[in-house]
């Protein structure tokens, strides 16, 4: 049996077409049925594209990015300065 566990991946902090800072974040994970994305945005907090994931898990998904914003603003923002890499 494939592990069901869900992975978070999330970009730099990046500016969209109006200028304003957004970070893209991606859940996947694997099942017996094939890989399962979610892609969402912050700081809408929005699932924008998915395939495989139920609504429930959709909402649970939302609620977590919207619960977890600030906290995904710091990270993705020590990656956005590649200076503190060194």
């Amino acid at each position: 049996m494939l592990d069901s566990e869900i992975t978070m991946t999330y970009s730099a902090i990046l500016k969209n077409k109006e200028g304003k800072k957004v970070i893209r974040v991606q859940f996947e994970r694997d099942t017996e049925s094939g890989r399962q994305l979610a892609e969402g945005v912050l700081p809408e907090g929005i699932i924008q594209r998915q395939n495989g994931f139920s609504d429930e898990e959709i909402r649970d998904l939302e609620e977590y990015l919207k619960r977890s914003s600030d906290d995904i603003f710091s990270r993705a923002k020590e990656i956005s300065n590649p200076l503190k890499w060194l």
